[in-house]
């Protein structure tokens, strides 16, 4: 982490939600670099550009089970002029001693064999007889001889062009093409053209461990019994989800009861795995907000600006927000609301840039629309608060879901984006083209 440049700062200051995600992003820095094996390196960013060293595909071969001939053998082929060719052997995928073939002559050959020398086309096996004299056949027989020892005749009835069935040396990338950007995620298409170009491992900036911990002695895990005052932890299975979604490797922690030594040593316990800590709840101003009581002390007097700060922010929902770095290695931590609603929103606006930005991505926000807004009447919005409303959102028009409170999990649930409602706006008509956030 790196120190950011100085907002203004005391218990009265109100920032907006601007001010609190540049103070995130100018802090986290990308991940080192480190060199991973392929399996390993899923959903990681490339740090350099990838070049082809061998040609794919490395060599001529038939895209179909068939026989490779010369082109004027087989003009003028037809179901009652078929032409007769001697077969001198099989090609099968991986050989390496090839067959050659001659006027008159032809070679079994199957689907990705090298296309043998003298052969200009590859005739589908469906053209012929299968050299089993009995007209044209559906499929390739079963090889009862070694190559060296197929023998006998096939019976061609079509023509084929030159280079009919046959999948060029280069086609797909050429040697010296470049397969892949730096900065590109690795999903499984990237993984596989890696692999076939050989690249047994790749540098790549890791995925950012992101650890979730939720507060509150009144959290049950799901599964267990649920007693009278108690509620359910979802935020920290919402959270955790979300952060895998993000890109993350994400650790979730259960539940803290709300006691700030227990959760001051949780979290110190957690720092060895931990590039990102996120908390949700114990962050407003209530008598048991424990995480404000357990971090809001914690600093390094030998790093300037470590520490955790909590603020108030000027949005709906998710005022209280805090961030900071903490423990030895100055990990990031972000500090959100104990509200479902509140929880999940803020986490879009600030963790899941944190983490694409851990992950070395230049494009680190959800993308934004605008939308006509669809609504039985209009939308009320806190005057100088950014609201952020859930809602759906389709073929330009988007409707909201469910009221504005922070505990709505429900509505959550079936929403796709979020209107957002400026903090000098107050009402929001119906038909009111509006910024939209796409969550899905």
């Amino acid at each position: 982490m790196s120190t950011a440049a100085p907002h203004p700062t005391g218990q009265d200051h109100l920032w907006s939600v601007d001010e609190h995600l540049e103070d995130i992003l100018a802090t986290v820095r990308p991940l080192e670099p480190i060199e991973l094996q392929l399996p390993d390196a899923q959903g990681c960013v490339l740090v350099e550009d990838v070049t082809v060293p061998v040609s794919l595909p490395p060599f001529d071969n038939s895209s179909m089970d068939g026989y490779a001939v010369r082109v004027a053998d087989v003009a003028g082929a037809s179901e009652e002029f078929p032409a007769a060719l001697e077969v001198v052997g099989d090609v099968a995928a991986g050989q390496a001693d090839l067959l050659h073939v001659g006027p008159g002559q032809a070679a079994r050959i199957m689907t990705g064999a090298p296309l043998p020398s003298g052969a200009e086309a590859v005739v589908p096996v469906e053209w012929t007889d299968g050299g089993l004299g009995e007209g044209p056949v559906s499929a390739m027989r079963a090889r009862s001889l070694a190559p060296e020892q197929a023998s006998g005749q096939v019976r061609v009835y079509r023509a084929a062009e030159a280079r009919a069935h046959v999948r060029a040396k280069g086609s797909d990338v050429k040697a010296g093409d470049r397969a892949l950007d730096a900065g590109t995620v690795l999903g499984p298409p990237q993984i596989a053209l890696l692999a076939a170009i050989g690249r047994g491992t790749v540098r790549v900036r890791p995925r950012p461990r992101v650890v979730v911990m939720s507060t509150g002695s009144e959290l049950v895990q799901p599964g267990e019994e649920l007693l009278s005052g108690q509620i359910y932890d979802s935020n920290s299975f919402a959270l955790t989800a979300a952060a895998r979604d993000a890109g993350a490797i994400a650790y979730r922690v259960g539940a803290v009861a709300d006691d700030a030594e227990t959760l001051r040593s949780t979290i110190e316990d957690q720092l060895v795995r931990a590039d990102l800590m996120v908390t949700t709840g114990g962050v407003s101003v209530g008598a048991y907000d424990v995480v404000k009581e357990a971090l809001s002390y914690v600093g390094d007097e030998d790093e300037p600006g470590s520490g955790i700060e909590f603020r108030k922010l000027a949005m709906q929902p998710g005022k209280p927000q805090g961030f900071g770095s903490i423990g030895p290695d100055h990990i990031p931590l972000l500090a959100l609301p104990g509200n479902p609603v509140s929880s999940y929103v803020s986490f879009e606006l600030f963790v899941r840039p944190a983490i694409r930005t851990l992950m070395g991505l230049d494009d680190v926000h959800r993308p934004t629309t605008r939308a006509r807004l669809i609504a039985d009447k209009a939308l009320t919005s806190p005057k100088g608060r950014r609201q952020f409303l859930r809602a759906t959102y389709a073929d330009g028009v988007v409707r909201p879901v469910g009221g504005a409170g922070s505990h709505l999990v429900a509505a959550l649930a079936h929403a796709d984006a979020l209107i957002v409602v400026p903090e000098d706006v107050e009402s929001v008509a119906p038909g009111t083209e509006v910024e939209v956030v796409l969550l899905g």
